[in-house]
């Protein structure tokens, strides 16, 4: 513990890196002003604020590995505004949007979603350098908050009023905060294979996702972080059967190798 400290001294008097952190920066002052926005009971430019946020919060990180200014300080900076921007915020935002009626019930789901989402940070920062860099152990949280703003969203585009399905929204947010915190695989996008040369087909793929976002982007945007979502629970399913098979292998080679 007392070299970490003094590693990060003798970093923070080197100085930190700009350009990464003014990125984070950003994602916290968009995160904030969403606050703000939830408080004047303006919920929609709230959840447009919020999205922003994670516009930033992705770019952060690209920015700061393409120009290899990753650092210590970036990366604690990073999780302190993602808490705020991601679990503070959207939690507010529900409450305010939608879970304040169920009382008791509803502010416990916002703080829920908050104190998961600051548990699903401390465990990626312990497991940033042991787990697969493909995989996410865990619905990210900046995924849960855009799926939060992603609901308000919609409900705004079809004109239903908060109280339109609102066990169901009450039910999203446990949900939510279940999946921060769950073993479930995510598809991290960090996979250098992404930017290397694809099929022909791919590109097709992409331009009809492009044409069909556009011509609903907040529709397709609920569908596309609902799909995320629910990703991880059946990539968990689909692997089910190969996982038991493989413990009942070991299980039984254990039991030869004992007799």
């Amino acid at each position: 513990m007392n070299g970490e400290k003094i590693d990060m001294s003798e970093s923070m008097r080197k100085g930190i890196y700009i350009l990464p952190n003014l990125f984070t920066t950003g994602s916290l002052f968009a995160g904030f002003y969403g606050m703000v926005a939830t408080m004047n009971g303006d919920f929609k430019s709230a959840a447009l604020w919020i999205l922003a946020s994670s516009i930033f919060d992705g770019l952060d990180g690209k920015v700061a590995r393409l120009t290899g200014t990753s650092s210590k300080f970036g990366v604690e900076y990073d999780s302190l505004a993602d808490l705020v921007s991601f679990g503070v915020a959207p939690g507010l935002l529900m409450y305010k949007w939608a879970l304040q009626p169920f009382g008791r019930l509803g502010w416990l789901a916002a703080f829920l979603f908050v104190v998961c989402g600051a548990l699903r940070l401390a465990r990626f920062n312990v497991q940033v350098n042991t787990v697969e860099n493909k995989r996410f152990v865990g619905l990210p949280i900046p995924a849960a908050a855009s799926m939060v703003s992603a609901t308000v969203l919609l409900f705004y585009h079809f004109g239903w009023p908060s109280s339109y399905k609102k066990v169901a929204i009450l039910v999203l947010i446990y949900l939510l905060a279940f999946l921060m915190v769950s073993s479930f695989r995510y598809y991290s996008f960090k996979d250098p294979e992404l930017i290397k040369r694809q099929p022909f087909a791919f590109l097709v793929l992409a331009v009809l996702l492009f044409i069909v976002i556009a011509a609903e982007p907040l529709v397709m945007l609920f569908v596309i972080f609902i799909c995320y979502t629910f990703s991880g629970i059946i990539g968990f399913l689909m692997t089910w059967p190969r996982r038991r098979r493989l413990e009942k292998a070991i299980h039984n080679k254990h039991a030869r190798d004992e007799q």
